[in-house]
């Protein structure tokens, strides 16, 4: 169905794809993997007809596609959902998905019952439920996902291209979309796959292209390889995957309370464009030296309190202190010049200025100190990237480079690298996503760097989608379902199972 060869793209100096292969049957789900910056988005927006390539050759169906447009590619029933949004926010559900295919009647006008009768079959058919008539403003970030899903179906798409496409969604909603990726491709649909989660690599593929720097590696067949070697394959050495180990084990807890709680939340409300109280009273506390996980399906009120505690939301009662200092009504500022860092859940709409350099991203927010007579130290901010982009590893290693040449995932450390390595000595982490869209190479050197800031003093306030994460990092875990906190438990004794309960509502 897909047969890529010798494909080479170049943006300027930056080589991102060198000879890359593909070939997909049609009626199979196929996995495309390889750290960040390998050239597996690059090489699927060339197959979308976004892209064109420098040299090689594209064929869809036997037929020769090279340097086809997006609508040709569209029109061949190709349809690619990309990993970062790319939705009208005031228009609602059904105006997204059928922009520029809408349905009319006479006159021209819009036919908007026909349209939302349509939109509610296409939602009971795939069951990606998401409410047609809300604006994507008004979603949340795993509703917004599945509408990008909808808009490519809606278009009779198949050959399925999904870039991350779980990044967003919960344990149940991952296997209802692997329940409608199975539904396509046993209707002859063909589906590629860009993953870092090497389980779901494992469940839900039936072949493996595995990417390095620009390159295909290796071609393999699902049943007969393993996570291990597929990691070792995507960078290049042994990778130690995300897991509960003797030495990564969260510690056991102290049982006499600190004195002064590095970070403590009390009775606190929070309003959203939706509910009045998306958090919802809430009450826990976060000591010196510990990672508090939190789990729960996406919607329930993470959003809020992450924002909330950071300064970016309104508080409606309740109280926020770090180390007996009440910052409920104190500004992002002043948050941060008491110890508090954030990385935040979307890189794009709050981590970073896309068009900004890689060195003026790596100082968003602590510009201040790094000033020279009134005026910043464009030597100390140069001084200041190398340092971190060597320690961070983010690639390519040009300062100068605006963050959107970078992969998503060398996006998310430059994120990871201000937060944590930054001008700014923290006391407090909050940690949402923190890992949402990077490789396993990557995976495993900021689990590193959280299990080094807890083990040197710091308190983190871990928000990930990822249960496995959760389970591996932390040394308690509270559960959020319907804006509350549900259940506190120690990490070392939680299980998958036992949260799954409490993050349904089925054990509150």
């Amino acid at each position: 169905m897909i047969r890529l060869a010798g494909i080479e793209k170049r943006f300027g100096p930056v080589l991102a794809n060198r000879g890359a292969t593909l070939e997909v049957s049609a009626g199979e789900i196929h996995a495309l993997v390889g750290e960040n910056g390998a050239g597996k988005s690059t090489l699927m927006r060339i197959l979308s007809g976004m892209f064109q390539p420098n040299a090689g050759r594209m064929e869809v169906a036997g037929k020769d596609v090279t340097g086809w447009s997006t609508a040709e590619a569209i029109k061949a029933g190709v349809g690619m959902v990309h990993q970062h949004f790319m939705l009208v926010p005031t228009l609602t559900v059904t105006e997204n998905i059928t922009l520029g295919a809408e349905l009319t009647k006479g006159g021209g006008r819009l036919d908007r019952a026909r349209g939302r009768a349509e939109m509610q079959a296409l939602i009971e058919r795939t069951g990606l439920h998401v409410p047609p008539e809300h604006r994507v403003a008004d979603l949340t970030v795993g509703e917004a996902q599945r509408v990008e899903i909808l808009k490519t179906l809606y278009r009779g798409a198949k050959v399925l291209i999904l870039d991350e496409p779980t990044a967003v969604l919960s344990p149940a909603e991952v296997n209802e979309l692997w329940r409608v990726l199975r539904k396509l491709r046993d209707e002859g649909g063909t589906i590629v796959l860009i993953t870092h989660k090497l389980d779901e690599v494992m469940a839900i593929s039936e072949t493996i292209t595995v990417m390095r720097q620009g390159e295909t590696v290796g071609r393999l067949k699902t049943a007969s390889t393993s996570p291990a070697e597929i990691a070792k394959m995507m960078v290049g050495r042994e990778v130690v995957l995300a897991q509960r180990t003797a030495d990564t084990r969260p510690k056991a807890q102290d049982p006499r309370p600190q004195a002064v709680a590095a970070l403590e939340v009390k009775d606190l409300t929070v309003p959203s464009a939706r509910k009045k109280n998306a958090v919802d009273g809430i009450s826990f506390s976060v000591a010196p030296g510990e990672i508090l996980g939190i789990a729960g399906v996406e919607g329930n009120g993470q959003t809020e309190l992450i924002e909330a505690i950071a300064g970016l939301r309104d508080v409606a009662s309740g109280s926020i202190t770090m180390a007996d200092t009440d910052i409920s009504r104190l500004s992002v500022r002043k948050r941060g010049d008491l110890g508090l860092s954030h990385i935040p859940e979307d890189r794009h709409e709050r981590g970073l200025i896309l068009e900004y350099s890689v060195a003026a991203n790596l100082i968003l927010g602590q510009q201040h100190r790094f000033t020279k007579r009134g005026a910043l130290d464009v030597t100390r901010i140069a001084e200041h990237a190398r340092r971190l982009i060597a320690a961070f590893d983010i690639r390519p290693a040009d300062a100068s480079l605006p963050a959107r040449a970078l992969s998503g995932g060398n996006q998310q450390k430059i994120v990871i690298a201000r937060e944590m390595g930054g001008a700014r000595d923290f006391k407090i982490l909050l940690a949402s996503q923190p890992t949402r869209g990077v490789d396993v190479g990557a995976i495993e050197f900021i689990h590193a760097q959280l299990r080094a800031a807890r083990d040197a003093g710091k308190g983190v306030l871990l928000v990930s989608a990822d249960l496995n994460e959760v389970l591996a990092l932390s040394d308690r875990i509270a559960v959020m379902y319907g804006g509350r906190v549900v259940a506190i438990v120690p990490g070392a004794s939680a299980t998958a199972e036992a949260l799954g309960s409490f993050m349904t509502g089925a054990a509150a």
